[in-house]
């Protein structure tokens, strides 16, 4: 087995429905697919329903209704399964804490809610703290630097987990970049509505991940490593990104975000 995970040794696979976001969907798939290979190898009967936005974006701009409306499509469609785990703590930070102030003061739904907001959890930090996954049969020749995504650090404290995991890696070296815990800017909607604002914070995030020394990015939410390496490009900077569940996986040879992909020969 590709995993120690000794607290599952003895169980039968728990069905996991795998929620896989909006922007892994359209923008980065391969994050997906190394989710699917991470649950499957830790013992995980896994799925992916058909399923729908989480909300979020709706929720932070203030329109209730449409973040309800989509709410209740997510708990229709997974909350069948055992466990609910996406590669993303913006997403599921947005079911697990916000979605029971959706429904507040109705008890036909409040109970419901509960029980499904309980078995949702962020990719890494499911594989830890529940699959109990000590390290990974990995490799990747590189040193990487982590940033800790706001809503996975302060909503679900998701930290020391994927740290854990990445120092099982074959060949990685982990340099921390100073102020790793600190917002790179995305924020959502906010980098739309203000991105002067943004533009000023993920300089500093740029500065603080060139002075690591660290080749490659890595985090657990492609929307904030989409603002990173786009900017890190934009600058010219020799770094590439990846979502760490991709060098977990084993999948650290594919191109990075933002690279092209390689020709095919005839």
């Amino acid at each position: 087995m590709p995993f120690s995970s000794p607290r599952t040794a003895d169980l039968s696979p728990p069905r996991v429905g795998l929620f896989c976001t909006c922007l892994v969907d359209m923008i980065r798939p391969s994050i997906g697919f190394a989710a699917a290979k991470l649950l499957e190898d830790a013992g995980c009967d896994v799925d992916v329903p058909a399923q729908t936005c989480c909300g979020q974006p709706a929720f932070n701009s203030g329109d209730r209704v449409t973040a309800r409306a989509l709410a209740e499509q997510v708990i229709a469609a997974f909350e069948n399964f055992d466990y609910v785990v996406a590669p993303s703590g913006s997403c599921a930070g947005m079911i697990k804490a916000h979605y029971p102030e959706l429904f507040a003061g109705e008890p036909d739904w409040m109970a419901r809610v509960d029980r499904f907001c309980a078995k949702v959890h962020e990719l890494v930090s499911f594989l830890v703290d529940v699959r109990g996954v000590r390290r990974v049969e990995a490799a990747y020749d590189g040193t990487v630097t982590y940033h800790d995504s706001c809503s996975g650090l302060r909503e679900l404290g998701v930290k020391d987990q994927p740290r854990a995991l990445l120092a099982s890696v074959e060949g990685l070296t982990l340099a921390e970049m100073a102020d790793a815990d600190t917002c790179c800017g995305f924020g959502g909607t906010f980098c739309v509505k203000y991105p002067d604002v943004s533009n000023a914070i993920v300089e500093k995030k740029a500065a603080n991940i060139v002075a690591s020394g660290a080749d490659t990015l890595l985090a657990g939410d492609l929307g904030c490593l989409m603002n990173m390496a786009g900017k890190l490009q934009r600058q010219g900077r020799p770094v590439v990104a990846r979502h760490v569940a991709e060098v977990l996986a084993g999948m650290g040879d594919a191109p990075a975000l933002g690279e092209p992909a390689p020709e095919k020969t005839p």
